[in-house]
């Protein structure tokens, strides 16, 4: 017997397997997007309730491009302890806060950000299926590392310019 009204529930992804079922669900959380459930596809419900930020934002050490930002405003010297500490203690904090999480009246979860958006969004409300679904791609797959190396320091560096010069001496005679 089949439910069609449940019919979301499954996730088998035509037979890629698992692989192809978080991908999609990663794909979906980085924009903003339902996962799962009967509203799949719509954007995610973003409370703003501040007017969005405005004016130049020149001096800033930030990168954007293809959908994704990177912020380097952040530096600090090898002495500064203290900073360094902060900074470790930053990117290693967990990627959700549970004190920032609540139910709303209607049975929605609510996240409230840190810092507003530039937009002036100040929460977050997801459906408890679609939130589950975003948790589930914050978990590391099993046997991957979570360091990722790229260009010389790859573990099969693409071309013959990204490979380390070979070493010549005792070494090469063997």
């Amino acid at each position: 017997m089949r439910d069609d009204e449940s019919s979301y529930l499954n996730l088998d992804s035509g037979g890629e397997g698992g692989d192809a079922v978080l991908k999609d669900l990663q794909g979906h959380s980085i924009q903003h997007r339902i996962a799962v459930g009967p509203h799949k596809g719509r954007k995610a419900f973003m409370l703003q309730s501040l007017p969005p930020l405005t004016g130049d934002h020149a001096g800033e050490s930030l990168a954007k491009a293809a959908a994704f930002s990177l912020h380097a405003g952040v530096a600090t010297e090898a002495h500064q302890r203290n900073k360094l500490e902060r900074i470790a203690r930053y990117i290693t904090r967990p990627p959700v806060s549970i004190e920032r999480l609540s139910l709303t009246s209607q049975g929605h979860i609510k996240y409230s950000l840190k810092t507003p958006y530039r937009d002036g969004t100040t929460h977050v409300i997801f459906e408890p299926l679609d939130f589950i679904a975003r948790l589930a791609t914050l978990v590391p797959s099993p046997r991957v590392n979570l360091t990722r190396y790229h260009g010389i320091f790859a573990p099969e560096p693409v071309t013959a310019s990204e490979r380390p010069p070979r070493r010549l001496g005792r070494l090469a005679h063997r």
